[in-house]
């Protein structure tokens, strides 16, 4: 079946291939479109498998609100610029959008999941993507907030995505002050950080362990050396507190304030809209946390090269 030019123009505009593949796939199929974008697919697979191995740790820490669910998600792309595509960024805006709308219980649940607007899944959608972009994509974590109010932010175009969760009593969501709230916190744990929600949560075992490194650095302190024990678990105790200051959010200094902590920010807020407000957990994704990045030799690539 002979295909016109036409016909590879909308075949790269329904798969986003660049011309001479389409030509290709044309020439391969015998005009058919429809089996043209499955050649094309089967290539995506393999051209995916391919680049499979390839690290992925740039890309887009992204959070949003859909209809009362927050979520926030983590793409990895292998460069920076490839984060700054349209096509990946709505690929993660709608990887986002399935987390809310399906409730998937794990990552292999998401990936078997319905992509918007097609009849792929996720998974192969992702592998269209690394066909048409030319990288290795992947899809990494997410969390999903189904119950409070939940108020997202995005800091530096992706760099980290943010979702904290908040109980709000029913008729305050829409208050400026509450909103203005959650988007001020949301900016302190993209800020600062912290590991735990309030004091409360720290698991004891972790607080023993502090506990212990924070007596053994101060007994070998030559400082310390002639203070009884008492003062020296004084000490400690007094450090125990500065762990909570730097890792719990609620005991955090708030960033925006002056001299108080973000627990005495909400009670402030709380009595100023007249209801209690609470913080009921968060989640901050960094892009390329905990992806060991590929450190180029290029003096020992260049030395190959010219053996």
């Amino acid at each position: 079946m002979a295909f016109s030019a036409q016909d590879v123009k909308n075949l790269r505009e329904m798969t986003g291939v660049g011309m001479m593949d389409c030509k290709k796939a044309l020439e391969a199929s015998d005009g058919d479109i429809d089996k043209a974008v499955e050649w094309l697919r089967e290539k995506g697979l393999a051209a995916a498998q391919k680049k499979a191995g390839r690290i992925a740790a740039e890309g887009i820490a992204y959070a949003e609100v859909f209809d009362g669910v927050g979520v926030v998600v983590e793409v990895n792309a292998e460069t920076d610029f490839v984060a700054k595509n349209d096509l990946f960024v709505d690929f993660t805006k709608n990887v986002a959008l399935v987390v809310a709308k399906e409730n998937p219980a794990n990552l292999e649940a998401l990936m078997a999941c319905k992509y918007p607007g097609t009849e792929l899944t996720v998974e192969q959608m992702q592998q269209e993507k690394v066909l048409v972009i030319g990288e290795n994509i992947r899809v990494r974590r997410f969390v999903r907030y189904a119950n409070g109010f939940s108020v997202p932010y995005v800091h530096m175009g992706g760099r980290i995505g943010v979702i904290v969760n908040m109980d709000v009593p029913a008729g305050f969501e829409t208050k400026e002050e509450v909103i203005e709230l959650g988007k001020d916190i949301a900016m302190q744990i993209a800020a600062m950080n912290p590991t735990y929600r309030d004091k409360s949560d720290v698991d004891q075992s972790v607080l023993d362990k502090e506990k212990e490194i924070l007596m053994i650095q101060a007994k070998e302190d030559p400082k310390n050396a002639n203070k009884p024990e008492a003062i020296i678990e004084k000490m400690v105790m007094g450090r125990v507190g500065k762990f909570y200051e730097e890792n719990c959010l609620l005991q955090q200094a708030y960033v925006k304030g002056d001299k108080i902590s973000v627990e005495q920010h909400i009670a402030e807020v709380s009595k100023a809209v007249g209801c209690k407000l609470a913080i009921n957990g968060f989640t901050r994704f960094e892009k390329g946390e905990g992806i060991e990045k590929k450190q180029d030799d290029f003096a020992a690539e260049i030395a190959s090269l010219v053996k």
